[in-house]
């Protein structure tokens, strides 16, 4: 029996430039009236941007204000705090149960 290899959909972390799967991925969204937020189940709509799974990129990108760049818009600190827990929380979730996509 051949097994077919299925096509693994990849994002690029804006934080980082680097490539990973976007199951690993935290999707954030900036909607029409130019809120900034998180989105889980990565359907919201408005322009979207994936951060991987590195709560020291978030750091990062908060004192270098990375992600105002990436939306042409003011982020407040608190929601890099915001980010940083929900990043933190999605490894920890990652490396206990393995693929996040996966019904458990």
């Amino acid at each position: 029996m051949d097994l077919v290899a299925r096509k693994i959909p990849m994002r690029k972390d804006v934080l980082t430039d680097k490539m990973y799967p976007k199951r690993e991925m935290v999707r954030i969204v900036r909607d029409k009236d130019g809120n900034i937020s998180i989105d889980p189940t990565g359907k919201k709509s408005g322009r979207g941007a994936y951060v991987g799974l590195d709560p020291e990129a978030v750091k990062e990108a908060k004192s270098k204000k990375i992600l105002e760049k990436v939306f042409s818009t003011k982020v407040s600190p608190d929601f890099y705090d915001e980010l940083f827990e929900f990043v933190d929380h999605q490894k920890a979730r990652m490396d206990l149960f393995g693929d996040l996509g996966k019904k458990h």
